[in-house]
């Protein structure tokens, strides 16, 4: 009989453990190809298991071709693609754990990502509550295909708060709600056009860009000066849309001036030509009154709004939504094609939510929050690393850049970071074009970091980058 020994365990079922077991091995090579099995007697004796839990196993490879039944004979093993399968190590003799020295050295202590969010002021309470009212009985309806657009009275709440809070002019069946940017910006290339050209800030979110040439998108990057995206590279141009962030330009953070969002709006209007303003973080800025939006501007119906719930209250159930044009909202709802991508029950959830006013006494709070977790940011770069570093982002947002003066290369930053026990990010990958990128920046995120945190991962910060080894 075959040297069949998997050391089983009580974490999962046997038969599943008998089945990965053999199943690795075939594929390893271990039992090679025409060979055949123990019968389900002789293995479940060996083993001191049932032949239920030997059948079960054997009957999983059976379903998943990697042994065939011949009559009367048994079972044998398949012959498969030569080094299809990478050998790897069988989950009965997993790989020796690492040595404490060596999880000390890779352990990140302060992580400043930038797509995290505060999560211990939600009101998980609250939230509970009222998806339990959505799933009451009464919202059975609830339970069936829903509206293309989404939630008329969720729309309706959207397009009150986004007139009191950002200026956007729009109605509720203006607006469509969808599963995060990637769904919404797939709809926005059907709508306008799959061979139109369109434009993009360079640097941009590098997430939209593969978007765009995902979706057959030929995408030229507009170069950025002081003010945002340069509008004579535009004029110059024949792109049909172009794609900016002008409250909050990520990732530098610059915010557009009034006299460059005029002269966007007036390219658009000459090229008769659409602007995707997307507001990603517009409910957070720390000093003035909020930047009144593009679409609020807006006289001639070129702008479409993208906003999102992921910053403001919870990335994971992906609503975001989109305000678009007349135009585009007619032959949106021409294509009939188009189904809803979020769950009614966390639409109706989110319109009880707005409905009760916790939306926007939850905004207030992380407002203030954040607030406080930039100046704290803010001040400890100030006072730990001076004039060492130069400092990329108006006071809204969620993230900064931070130039070192040092002389290091992008990865050499992150690198030496990861030795003091802190992450931080690159800023190259959101450049289309590699000339562009100029000294080294990195990119940090302080949402969900407490403010001790915050102070301690900069002192370590200059630790990693301006104390040489022997000073320390």
């Amino acid at each position: 009989m075959l040297e069949i020994t998997p050391i089983l365990n009580n974490e999962e079922p046997l038969y599943l453990q008998l089945y990965s077991y053999l199943k690795i091995e075939i594929q390893n090579g271990n039992i090679l190809a025409k060979t055949k099995l123990p019968s389900q007697r002789s293995l479940a004796t060996h083993l001191h298991i049932s032949r239920n839990t030997v059948d079960a196993a054997y009957q999983q490879l059976l379903a998943e071709g990697y042994v065939i039944s011949k009559e009367r004979k048994g079972l044998y093993v398949v012959e498969l693609e030569k080094d299809y399968f990478q050998t790897s190590p069988s989950p009965f003799n997993p790989p020796q754990l690492a040595t404490q020295q060596e999880q000390k050295l890779t352990e990140i202590q302060y992580d400043f990502n930038y797509g995290d969010i505060n999560l211990k002021d939600f009101p998980y309470k609250i939230w509970r509550k009222l998806t339990m009212q959505s799933l009451d009985e009464e919202q059975a309806h609830l339970f069936l295909y829903g509206d293309a657009q989404g939630e008329l009275e969720l729309r309706t709440y959207i397009a009150n708060y986004l007139y009191e809070a950002r200026g956007v002019k729009c109605r509720a069946d203006q607006i469509v709600i969808g599963a995060g940017l990637q769904y919404l910006t797939g709809i926005v290339c059907n709508l306008i056009g799959r061979n139109e050209l369109f434009g993009m800030e360079d640097p941009g979110y590098y997430r939209v860009r593969y978007l765009f040439n995902d979706n057959g998108i030929k995408v030229e990057p507009v170069p950025l000066d002081e003010y945002g995206i340069q509008i004579d590279y535009l004029r110059n141009s024949n792109m049909k849309a172009v794609y900016i962030t002008p409250s909050h330009q990520f990732p530098i953070g610059t915010v557009m001036p009034i006299s460059r969002r005029l002269a966007l709006l007036e390219w658009a209007k000459e090229k008769n030509a659409y602007i995707i303003e997307d507001d990603y973080d517009g409910e957070f800025r720390y000093a003035g009154k909020p930047i009144p939006t593009l679409q609020g501007l807006d006289s001639n119906d070129r702008v479409i709004y993208m906003g999102t719930f992921s910053k403001s209250l919870i990335p994971s159930i992906k609503l975001s939504y989109m305000v678009l044009p007349r135009k585009l909202i007619h032959l949106f709802s021409k294509n009939n094609y188009y189904v809803q991508t979020v769950s009614r029950l966390h639409q109706h959830t989110l319109q009880l939510f707005m409905e009760s006013g916790h939306w926007e006494r939850h905004l207030n709070k992380s407002r203030n929050y954040y607030k406080r977790k930039y100046e704290v940011l803010i001040k400890a770069i100030h006072q730990t690393l001076g004039d060492n570093v130069k400092i990329y982002g108006a006071s809204s947002g969620l993230h900064i850049l931070l130039e070192p003066t040092n002389k290091m290369s992008e990865e050499e930053l992150i690198n030496t970071a990861k030795t003091k026990g802190v992450k931080v990010y690159p800023t190259s990958i959101f450049y289309a074009r590699p000339t562009a990128l100029g000294p080294a920046k990195v990119l940090l995120g302080f949402a969900n970091l407490e403010e001790e945190e915050i102070e301690k991962g900069i002192e370590l910060l200059k630790k990693a980058w301006f104390v040489s080894p022997k000073m320390s």
